[in-house]
């Protein structure tokens, strides 16, 4: 049986101010926290399609769970640090001019976007990939010593 677009993984980006909520306060609330406030109903709708295991970036400007409405009755998913990118990367600086089609240029407003697979691996690329991911980089003594 083949796979379905169900099983495939998904990319996001959630957008957020860092004095809303930053990096830093998603890294210390043990890494996993509540992603809600959304209102747009397109990027609600975003957020509903979102999967247990999809990945996602957290860009300035799931534990066991997928979208669910909140005690408020607004809606909601639970989103995990997997691991920082090595090196920051620039949007709009160093990834516009090559992926014109992605949501975020189209729609700079919303605050969640699918990521096509392809400009996945391109931020990814070009963010030296992230602490996690099972990629080791720095010195081979170093990485031999820990295999």
């Amino acid at each position: 049986m083949g796979k379905t677009k169900r099983d495939e993984k998904q990319y996001w980006l959630l957008k957020t101010e860092p004095s809303e909520w930053s990096w830093e306060d998603q890294a210390s609330n043990g890494g996993i926290s509540k992603w809600d406030g959304v209102k747009n109903h397109q990027a609600l709708n975003h957020l509903k399609s979102a999967r247990l295991h999809d990945l996602c970036f957290f860009y300035h400007s799931g534990t066991n769970r997928e979208w669910y409405e909140d005690d408020a009755g607004a809606g909601a998913v639970d989103v995990k640090a997997v691991g920082e990118m090595r090196r920051v990367v620039d949007l709009k600086g160093e990834l516009g001019g090559s992926c014109k089609g992605f949501g975020l240029f189209r729609q700079p407003t919303l605050s969640v976007v699918p990521v096509p697979e392809d400009v996945w691996e391109k931020i990814c690329e070009m963010g030296g990939g992230y602490e996690g991911d099972g990629v080791c980089v720095g010195n081979e003594e170093e990485d031999d010593e820990h295999v």
